[in-house]
């Protein structure tokens, strides 16, 4: 298809506006409020990988509720994420009995802490969970996942907190955790701890604000918040960075809740 003269121009006034969005919220001031801010409390790996995990499953709502009720299950887990996970107690799971973030209840949290333990019990990181080796797409990983992350005796309500895409889900907060693990850019951050998988490959979260600003710029254009859709705006972001399309969640994400332009 014929591409006009405008309409490259609309496309470089785009890239420049998206990427100067980029350059002003992918900043360390940014942290402080955003769930990202649990996973920087910590600088061992393991302790990075469990604290954001949390962070990013509760991401869902107030922003302030979300980063309040992630520091309480990290002062529950006396700030040791992953040896509270690898070595707890029944004594020591009982402190977390009362623990509760929305439809997030103990018994959720109980089968988290037995998938860390067994996990964490034969591998060093988070990462083989969802890419045991390198080649994965983020689709082929994110179903991976489920279907490892559930392969222990568990609560049938559980299953609503992980979603996957061969559920049709965007997968908003799971897309956002492996920004957090996979982009490497040392702006400070995110943390790019993770190598299986390049951040050419991820995918945007897409989230209610992150699509109607995506729509209203014209990246996306499937009607219903879905697996497609996030493919779809990916695949546009692309054409504006192909090496790093998933810097342009901070421009699409600060535009749509930071600005309130939606």
């Amino acid at each position: 298809m014929h591409t006009s003269e405008k309409e490259l121009s609309d496309k470089r006034q785009l890239k420049k506006f998206l990427n100067a969005k980029v350059d002003f919220y992918n900043q360390p001031s940014f942290i402080k409020d955003d769930p990202i801010c649990i996973p920087h409390l910590f600088s061992k790996k393991q302790d990075i990988e469990i604290a954001g995990f949390f962070a990013a499953i509760f991401a869902w709502g107030n922003r302030t509720t979300i980063i309040n009720k992630a520091r309480e299950l990290m002062q529950l887990m006396n700030m040791q994420p992953h040896k509270f996970c690898l070595n707890h107690t029944s004594g020591a799971l009982k402190k977390l009995s009362a623990f509760k973030h929305r439809t997030f209840t103990a018994d959720d949290l109980y089968y988290f802490t037995e998938f860390f333990q067994q996990h964490y019990s034969n591998h060093d990181s988070l990462e083989t969970a969802f890419f045991p080796t390198k080649g994965m797409t983020v689709e082929e990983g994110l179903n991976h996942f489920k279907n490892y992350f559930f392969s222990f005796e568990h609560l049938k309500r559980t299953e609503k907190h992980v979603s996957a895409p061969m559920q049709k889900s965007t997968c908003k907060r799971l897309n956002m955790y492996l920004r957090w693990m996979v982009r490497a850019d040392n702006k400070g951050v995110d943390f790019g701890i993770w190598k299986n998988i390049n951040p050419a490959d991820l995918i945007c979260p897409l989230d209610v604000h992150v699509s109607r600003v995506a729509r209203q710029y014209d990246l996306l254009h499937r009607k219903q918040d879905d697996w497609e859709a996030a493919l779809e705006l990916t695949s546009n972001l692309r054409i504006l960075d192909k090496n790093d399309p998933v810097k342009y969640d901070f421009a699409l994400f600060g535009t749509g809740v930071m600005e309130n332009k939606l």
